[in-house]
């Protein structure tokens, strides 16, 4: 399916799974729903199942957004804390899209969780409360983080989904990350547990390979703890004077302390001149994206570091913020010089991003789609130095295999059915949504109005409530 044929289907207002290989586009294609929907005025939760990759969409995460936190089930106290939270009832209230990005890291559980509180805050026994949800998403990827030795299911598995009436959208019509042919051909290679022994060998033949830059890649290591000793050490061996940025922040502690820590960039940033470092952020007026390589070659006047890319750019790093609004109201924003030490970096954290070239360390890989992620966020093959592999490296969960088939399938049968509807029954059906989705069309809060309802107020527009606790929690 194609980002343009996706968009469509995304207006219409449908519950949607959009998924695809690494690098086809899906936060590209969010965005540019996020910005259709603020266009027309329609109030739209921006999540993600992770810190880091919220902030990939100026988000918050679903943990957050829907009141459960670090919790993996509600009590009924807890629920009524949340039912009497007027500032929770309106956001919730307020919302007419979710979306919900990364969920091959979120637990069944979890999503129905977030259908649960939806429901009884909504008051609306609808899936999620009537809202239109978008889950986005690679089963590929890195899977849900076990606890205790729990066992995870994917989202797939929750009863939310089988509920929701889920349209799949798969993108795979072009890849935007990759254009070597072959490189694309081991990665797809990988996703059916299939590497043939020509490109393992071809893989393998990367093992100690030069890259040819004046920086040295960034290494992907699957221990946070590698990676900080390697970066302290590395900065450690400059010599010269160092400057220090100091992140400044506004807001409530708790959502500022969700911003840094889902900001890749750190709290307090230690540069030299030498020191290798990696863009954190999307700008794409100043020539550099999330992962963009580089080296401090010195500071203007204002003590900015100047940053020599990969490329051969010079640019000044200024101060940029990430915020969390809600309504386009700002509930908290920090802001830092959009940069981090990067001679290292953990394979989680590299999620998303966009590299030149790295040096790869999978010998410690321990679960699957590691090596996948790893590998699939570097543009070339020319670009990946390895540094060490273990079986695991090659290897995605089964489960995952026999759901993609599933949902190729399922994507299939949504874009026969978007073919079928016609571009005049199609653009009705938007345009539909969207009148049905503005701000005049609300749910009424009856828990926090004490205005009596006016008898003459149009049906079409009154909302049918139940009582809450015959909703099952």
């Amino acid at each position: 399916m194609t980002q343009s044929e996706a968009l469509d289907i995304l207006k219409l207002g449908y519950n949607i799974f959009l998924t695809g290989p690494a690098g086809s586009g899906k936060t590209f294609l969010l965005n540019k729903y996020i910005e259709y929907l603020s266009q027309q005025n329609i109030k739209v939760g921006v999540t993600a199942s992770t810190g880091i990759a919220s902030t990939h969409l100026n988000g918050r995460t679903i943990h957050s957004w829907s009141g459960f936190g670090i919790k993996d089930e509600l009590s009924s106290q807890d629920m009524r804390k949340l039912l009497y939270s007027p500032q929770f009832r309106k956001r919730i209230l307020s919302t007419k899209v979710l979306i919900i990005d990364e969920v091959s890291m979120l637990h069944a559980h979890q999503l129905d969780l977030v259908n649960k509180i939806c429901m009884k805050v909504r008051n609306n026994p609808a899936p999620f409360g009537g809202l239109q949800v978008v889950l986005s998403g690679d089963f590929f990827q890195l899977r849900p983080v076990a606890r205790g030795g729990q066992e995870t299911y994917f989202v797939s598995s929750s009863d939310a989904w089988s509920e929701m009436g889920i349209n799949v959208c798969y993108l795979g019509d072009c890849q935007y990350r990759q254009k070597d042919d072959n490189f694309i051909k081991l990665l797809n290679e990988i996703r059916k547990n299939k590497v043939s022994p020509a490109n393992k060998k071809m893989l393998l033949g990367r093992k100690d390979s030069m890259t040819k830059n004046f920086i040295k890649p960034a290494k992907l290591l699957t221990h946070n703890n590698d990676v900080n000793a390697i970066n302290s050490f590395e900065l450690a061996k400059i010599k010269g004077k160092q400057k220090s940025y100091s992140m400044t922040f506004i807001g409530q502690e708790k959502l500022v302390n969700s911003l840094k820590n889902g900001c890749l960039a750190p709290e307090k940033l230690v540069l030299k001149k030498k020191a290798i470092v990696m863009f954190v952020k999307n700008n794409f007026e100043k020539g550099y994206v999330n992962g963009t390589m580089g080296e401090v070659v010195g500071f203007n006047k204002d003590s900015y570091p100047i940053i020599e890319t990969i490329s051969g750019n010079r640019i000044t790093a200024r101060p940029l913020s990430w915020e969390l609004k809600e309504d386009e109201h700002e509930l908290a924003r920090i802001t830092q010089i959009p940069l981090r030490l990067a001679w290292a970096i953990t394979i989680h954290k590299c999620q998303g991003m966009t590299l030149d070239m790295a040096e790869i360390d999978l010998s410690r890989a321990f679960d699957y789609g590691m090596g996948y992620v790893a590998l699939s966020r570097v543009r070339s093959f020319s670009g990946i130095k390895l540094l060490g592999i273990n079986d695991l490296s090659f290897q995605v969960s089964e489960d995952a295999i026999e759901l993609d088939k599933s949902l190729r399938k399922l994507s299939k049968k949504t874009e026969k059915n978007l073919e079928k509807m016609g571009i005049k029954k199609k653009r009705e059906i938007q345009e539909d949504f969207v009148l049905k989705s503005t701000d005049k069309n609300q749910p009424y809060d009856h828990e926090n109005n004490e205005e009596e309802d006016d008898e003459d107020q149009d049906e079409d527009h009154r909302v049918e409530y139940i009582d809450i606790e015959e909703i099952p929690f």
